[in-house]
Order: C-alpha cells, then structure tokens, then sequence
C-alpha cells in the first residue's frame, strides 16, 4: 500500500477502534495459523475457501478464514465467562479477489464480540448499534442494516417441509439471494440440492418479505406464527426492534428474511450491513456482518462447556476501497513542525531546535542536507501539509530567538527560544480547531 493509502488505512482503523473504546471494548490477539481441525466444520460451504497448510512431519495446520472461531477457541482455552473484546487482523481466504470490490485474498477484518450470560437481545441490539455508529463515523449515511433470526428460517424450513439434515444447505442456498434472481436460487434448491419444487415455492414465498414490526405481527398471525422455532424467533426480533429504536438506530434496519447468513455456526440473529448503490448505481455489498453463535465455544471447551456469544465484523477492505475514493487528499505525514534554517553552518543548530520538540513530544523533522535553500523547506512544508516551520537564522542565534511561520497563511511571529516549544504548540492547536 502507498502512503496516501495508509494514510487512509490508519484513519478509518482510528475512527473504528473509537467507537470500540466508546462501547468499552477490550483488545486481545489471537495467531494467524490455527490447527486445521479448530477451522474446519465450522464454515459450511466455504470451507473450500480455508488456505490448508502443507504437512511437513508436524501438527496439520490452516490459516485463518476469520477472527470468530480463533475467538471462541480462546474464550474456551482460558475459561472466560464474559468478555467484550475486540481484534483488527489479518484474516485468509483462498477465494477469487477482485481489487476494485474490495475482496483480496488477505485482508482485515475488525471484529466486536460479546461472550457470556446476559438478558435477551441486548448485547445483539448493541452490535447493531456499533454498525451504525461506525458508518456514520465514516461518514456513510446511506446505508442499511439488515436483521434475521436463524430460528425463524429453521421455522420456515420446518413449516414449508424441509428434511432437518437440510435446513443448513437450503439456508446458503437462500443466503445467495442478495446477489442472485429467486428464479436462480430455487434452481440451486431444487437441481442442485434435490428440494422438492413445492417446498421450494413455499420458501420463495416467506424469504422474500422484508419490514419491521409490522412484518413480525403479521407472520405471528400467519400459519409460520404456530411454528415454536419460529414463534421463538420472531419474539426475539421484536424485542430487537424494539430495542434498536431505544438506541435511535431503528431508522436504518430493516427485518428481511432473506438474510441467511451461510457460516454453520450461527444459532440466533443475524445481521448484514448494505450500503445503497453508488452514483453509477454499482452495489458496493456487504459493509459488516455478524450474529449469535451460542454453540461455538462448547465445541472447543472441556465438557462442552456453552458460552453464549454474539458479535459483528466490519468488512473493513470494502470500506478503504470507497474512503480512498472519497478522500483524494489525505494528508500522509503526521509531522507538526518543521525546523528550517536560511543560511549556511547552520545544521547543528536546527538539531538541537528538532530534539527540543522531539523531548517535549511533538512531532517534528528537518531535511537531511547540510545547508537546504530557505524556499525548498518552506516548499516541503506545503507538499506534506506541515502546519508550522521553526526557522532559526543568524539573528534569532544571536537574540535567543525563533521565527515560527504558519504554511497556510504565511503569517510569521519571533519568539523567545526558551518558550517557542510551548509557542508552536498553542499554532498547533489552533491549526486543529
């Protein structure tokens, strides 16, 4: 990645650790290669996707798909019972990247996880909420956080007369819906997956219907409303709804049952992130994703021991793809001061300047040539956007003075030597406000 583009990278990681923080999120890491057997299983049918690792005499091992599994296994390997955490890392996919939609091969994924035993819906209703403050963050309004319940599907499934052993393919089948025609998704269903067509016309029935509360009364009141998953489902989406207008994110969810979500391990609600189409009308896709996962870390604990989970993660590569289009000028350096001088002799002069800031914390640099001409400074000053230049000339030596210049505007001001830190800084702040 260039400069311009980390410069990118590092404000959107800034902004979104932030509102992590803000929910009182703490950070742990987890290894980028996992045993092969902790991954596998948990995936569905993107567990083609894994990168396996050549055995070589040693333990089989993989890189990791994602940052939820290696979690889970962590919260069973340390016996927590409760944790808010977040991790920004690298995960791995052996997939087809296409740069300009934001999908590589490798790439960061921010996740924030709840792990433990609380009241209904309101660690759910809180990730959420995370969705929304990070993209408003980001200054992405037009955006639209899809919700489902994977008992209500099961429910459906059940309802429309789906054999259990394939509620699960079924539900990818389904979760293509978003990129796929329905005609498209019941052929999968029904060529692919031998679904019987009838079953499948029920299902295209009931998955595409999207709404809010009104859509939850009305399928209470339905034939699905006496299913028990369903019915199970469906009091949970209300109390998430409900719980979503609290918090003043109800505007941007909607309730849309053909949110599937494929990965094998979610057992509650779901939730996806869609931005609207561009200005060319281009869909960007998925922004974030997540849901409840309440099985996943028995199946790593002694004893199968349960601890309820939920989390999202922010589909960060997607987000640096549209920001980096947005901020053609992104200022690269985060230096705040540079030291300059005029005229020749004076390299070790403008050092002790340069340490001066350098100890009393400021960010600060000089070009490395003995004697630069006075314009050339105060031109890379204005390249890299550097606010204040120090100058320090044979006059200011002489009157334990130094001459601080605003790039911007030009305006100069001679101060005593032994404030001009303090001096630069009130510029500094200035220049912030």
């Amino acid at each position: 990645y260039t400069p311009d583009q980390m410069a990118v990278r590092e404000l959107v990681f800034d902004k979104i650790k932030k509102c992590f923080k803000r929910h009182g999120a703490v950070q742990i890491d987890t290894p980028v290669m996992e045993l092969k057997e902790i991954l596998t299983g948990k995936y569905g049918e993107d567990s083609k996707l894994i990168y396996e690792l050549e055995d070589q005499g040693g333990e089989i091992l993989a890189l990791r798909y994602d940052l939820t599994v290696p979690f889970a296994r962590y919260v069973a390997m340390k016996k927590i019972k409760n944790i808010k955490r977040y991790q920004i890392a690298r995960v791995y996919r052996r997939d087809n990247p296409a740069m300009t939609k934001g999908r590589y091969r490798e790439f960061y994924q921010c996740d924030i996880d709840f792990a433990g035993e609380y009241e209904p819906m309101l660690t759910d209703t809180e990730c959420v909420k995370l969705v929304c403050d990070i993209l408003k963050e980001l200054e992405m309004n037009n955006f639209t956080v899809k919700v489902n319940h994977r008992k209500i599907l099961d429910g459906i499934f059940e309802h429309c007369g789906v054999p259990a052993a394939d509620f699960r393919p079924i539900c990818s089948a389904v979760d293509k819906l978003d990129k796929e025609s329905w005609e498209d998704v019941k052929k999968e269903m029904v060529e692919t997956k031998g679904l019987d067509p009838a079953v499948a016309d029920k299902i295209g029935v009931l998955v595409q219907k999207k709404g809010q509360l009104d859509l939850i009364e009305e399928l209470e009141k339905s034939d699905l409303g006496s299913n028990k998953s369903a019915a199970a489902g469906l009091a949970d989406m209300r109390l998430l709804l409900e719980y979503c207008d609290l918090f003043g994110c109800l505007d941007h969810v909607s309730f849309d049952l053909s949110l599937a979500r494929g990965l094998d391990y979610y057992t509650g609600t779901i939730y996806e992130a869609v931005l609207a189409p561009d200005a060319k009308g281009e869909n960007v896709g998925s922004v974030a994703g997540g849901g409840r996962y309440d099985e996943l870390v028995g199946m790593f604990a002694p004893k199968g021991r349960s601890i309820p989970c939920v989390g999202v993660s922010i589909g960060i590569e997607r987000l640096f793809s549209i920001m980096e289009k947005k901020m053609q000028q992104c200022r690269t350096s985060s230096i705040q001061v540079l030291v300059a001088s005029g005229q020749k002799g004076l390299l070790k002069e403008r050092m002790k300047l340069l340490n001066m800031l350098w100890e009393c914390d400021v960010n600060a640099e000089m070009l490395y040539k003995a004697n630069p001409k006075l314009l050339t400074q105060f031109q890379h000053a204005e390249t890299e956007r550097i606010p204040l230049v120090a100058i320090i000339g044979e006059s200011e030596l002489q009157e334990g003075k130094v001459k601080l210049r605003h790039t911007a505007s030009k305006e100069e001001k001679l101060v005593d030597r032994n404030c001009f830190v303090d001096e630069a800084r009130k510029w500094i702040a200035q220049e912030q406000d």
